[in-house]
C-alpha cells in the first residue's frame, strides 16, 4: 500500500496527503474513514511549526516528554487542540504534566495509575487513559504483557477519577509488515475481548492507539482509531544534540 504523503513538501499538504491516506487504507478494509484520527506527534516540533498543522486543521497533538508539554503549552494554549502524553511516564513529573494533558496513552503499571489517581483527587477531575500493551515482547518498549492487561484494567477499575479509553501499543521494530500487522491484530483482539467480556473499567475501552510514520496504513486496516504521525506529516526530523559533557580535569 502506498503512502501518498511521501511525496508532499509542506505541513498541510503532508497532512492532508496522510488523511486520504488514512481514508483510503480504512476503505480498503471496510471502515469507517470517520473513526480513524490522526495525533500529530509533536516531539521537537517548535510552536510555530505545530500551527501550521492547527492551521491544516489538525487538533490533537502528542508529546512524549514532559520538558516539551511544558515549554509549548503557553504559545500553543489560544488553539483549541487536545494534548496526550505517549512516552513513559515518570511517576516523579506527574504533578507537572497532568494540568496540560487530556489522556495519558501510556499506563503501564497498577503503581502509575495509584499515583495518578492521588494527584487527580487533588486537583479535582479525572483523565481518560489507555492502556500500553507490549504486543511485540521487546524488552526495548514499555506496556504490559498482554497477559497482564485486564488484572491493570481492573486496578484502573479501583481509580474512579481514570477512565479506560482503550490501549495503546508500539508496532515491532521489524521490516515484516505481517509480524507488525499480527501486533496489530493482537491488541485488537485484547480490545474486543475487554469490551465484550465486559472486564471491570473496560466499558468505555474502545480506541486503539497503534501504528506510526511507517506503519499506520497497516494498522488502520487492522484497526487503529488513533495514528501517531510525526515525520510523515513534519518532515524528517533534525537530530537534538545532546549538552556537552563538562571537560575532565586532569
Amino acid at each position: 500500500m502506498s503512502d501518498p504523503s511521501r511525496v508532499a513538501s509542506t505541513v498541510a499538504q503532508r497532512l492532508t496527503a496522510a488523511r486520504q491516506g488514512v481514508r483510503d487504507a480504512a476503505l480498503l478494509a471496510g471502515r469507517d474513514p470517520d473513526e480513524v484520527r490522526i495525533l500529530l506527534a509533536t516531539k521537537t516540533m517548535p510552536p510555530a511549526v505545530i500551527r501550521e498543522a492547527f492551521a491544516a486543521g489538525g487538533t490533537l497533538i502528542g508529546e512524549n516528554r514532559v520538558q516539551e508539554v511544558l515549554a509549548k503549552a503557553d504559545a500553543l494554549a489560544d488553539v483549541p487542540h487536545e494534548t496526550h502524553f505517549i512516552g513513559h511516564l515518570q511517576s516523579n513529573k506527574v504533578n507537572q504534566v497532568l494540568p496540560y494533558i487530556r489522556c495519558l496513552q501510556t499506563l503501564d503499571s497498577a503503581a502509575l495509575a495509584a499515583r495518578l489517581q492521588a494527584r487527580l483527587a487533588v486537583l479535582d477531575r479525572g483523565l481518560d487513559v489507555l492502556i500500553q500493551v507490549n504486543v511485540s515482547g521487546e524488552a526495548s518498549k514499555s506496556g504490559a504483557p498482554p497477559a497482564a492487561v485486564r488484572e491493570l484494567v481492573a486496578a484502573v477499575a479501583d481509580a474512579p477519577l481514570l477512565t479506560v479509553r482503550g490501549f495503546m501499543t508500539i508496532g515491532l521494530n521489524s521490516p515484516d509488515r505481517a509480524a507488525v500487522r499480527r501486533g496489530y491484530a493482537q491488541l485488537a483482539g485484547i480490545r474486543d475481548r475487554a469490551v465484550g467480556e465486559g472486564w471491570p473499567g473496560a466499558d468505555a475501552a474502545t480506541e486503539l492507539s497503534m501504528g506510526m510514520s511507517g506503519d499506520y496504513l497497516d494498522a488502520v486496516a487492522e484497526g487503529a482509531t488513533i495514528v501517531r504521525l510525526g515525520s510523515v506529516v513534519f518532515g524528517p526530523r533534525t537530530p537534538v544534540p545532546r549538552p556537552a559533557e563538562p571537560a575532565a580535569r586532569g
